[in-house]
């Protein structure tokens, strides 16, 4: 495995604890009806690498997953960062 491949996996891991941290924040937060974690921060943390824990986030949790705004988001930019680790890794 390049140094490269070993990035992004470091990259998309971190990104993807901190995605599906935020889902779950957010789900309890609105159960809770207190201040809610902002779309664009849950949409921001899947896209720029945290797509496995957003989408997994939104499947443990139940979160999101009414809105298609999430629905096409999060497992679009899953196959963008699998088609990434591809690439990357054949490069």
């Amino acid at each position: 495995m390049n140094e490269t491949v070993r990035l992004l996996l470091v990259w998309m891991g971190v990104m993807s604890l901190i995605a599906f941290l935020l889902f779950g924040w957010d789900k309890l937060m609105a159960r809770r009806g207190k201040s809610r974690v902002p779309e664009a921060a849950l949409l921001c943390a899947a896209v720029f690498g945290g797509a496995a824990g957003g989408l997994l986030g939104m499947l443990l949790f139940r979160h999101k997953i009414r809105k298609k705004r999430f629905t096409v988001t999060v497992p679009a930019a899953l196959v963008v960062h699998i088609g990434l680790l591809i690439y990357a890794f054949f490069r």
